[in-house]
């Protein structure tokens, strides 16, 4: 299965937003017309496709790996906090 013209775009975008003027979540909004929850759906989705790794390696790895350790990070916080009131 091959990348949509939008996913492809968005690898595009996320490669290199901090270089646009203004926030995120109003570049976002202007040209994807999608909300920030929409977007952060559409890239989770998007990271886990092998194509999109054939496609944008290095940002897909990136992204891959931000993602593991937040959510390392919040297991480590649950589990340190885990039964202490």
């Amino acid at each position: 299965m091959t990348l949509s013209p939008r996913d492809e775009a968005i690898l595009e975008f996320e490669s290199s937003w901090w270089t646009e003027p203004g926030s995120k979540e109003v570049a976002v909004a202007l040209r994807f017309q999608l909300t920030m929850a929409e977007y952060t759906e559409a890239l989770g989705r998007l990271i886990d496709d092998d194509d999109a790794l054939d496609v944008g390696p290095l940002v897909v790895r990136r992204l891959r790996r931000t993602r593991d350790r937040r959510r390392q990070d919040r297991a480590g916080t649950a589990a340190a906090g885990g039964g202490e009131q």
